[in-house]
């Protein structure tokens, strides 16, 4: 009975860590950074990405700078909770495509004792909270706010500016549709 108090004392803790910011400020790169970190300690590592996002790949993560780690497609959040058990690390990223169920499955999960690793925008291309980003940011315990360059002045660019004319809010694209742009350039191709 002492021992099985003992181990309850030492129960392993699980948290949640966001990384957001625009497009083209590293954010998949961080993300995939952390997952093959904890791949190298040894822990039992799971990692999810929307089915819709099949830009560079069907079922991998992979950042801008083509560094990539396998993950498994899932249609909504719920799905996480089926397929991260037996887990430490639950990796999951462009979170801004998924249903706001995500906010609960990541608490359940960090209540479980896992340690949670969410990417994704904060903003859309409108420069408003983006799906459950804002939610994730507000129960997460560590938040890191990544930032690209403005292509138009230099400064750190937290927008990511449409350049096409398509107007449905999710379009998944690259530097064909998007540009990183700071607030006061963002501001000027918006008017």
């Amino acid at each position: 009975m002492f021992l099985e108090n003992i181990a309850s004392l030492h129960r392993r803790k699980g948290w949640i860590e966001v990384v957001c910011g625009s497009m083209f400020s590293g954010k998949t790169e961080e993300l995939i950074r952390r997952l093959k970190r904890a791949k190298i300690a040894k822990q039992r590592v799971e990692i999810f990405k929307p089915a819709i996002d099949k830009r560079y790949d069907e079922s991998s993560v992979v950042s801008h700078d083509a560094n990539s780690i396998m993950s498994t497609p899932v249609e909504n959040a719920s799905s996480i909770l089926l397929l991260a058990s037996e887990v430490d690390v639950v990796g999951v990223d462009e979170a801004q495509f998924l249903d706001m169920e995500i906010v609960d499955v990541c608490n359940k999960l960090a209540n479980k004792g896992v340690r949670v690793i969410v990417a994704g925008l904060d903003m859309d291309y409108l420069g408003k909270p983006f799906g459950p980003m804002p939610a994730l940011m507000s129960i997460a315990e560590y938040v890191t706010k990544v930032h690209a360059v403005c292509v138009k002045c230099g400064n750190l660019a937290n927008h990511s500016h449409r350049i096409t004319a398509d107007s449905n809010l999710v379009l998944l694209g690259e530097k064909d549709s998007y540009e990183p742009l700071c607030r006061d350039c963002f501001i000027e191709s918006t008017e």
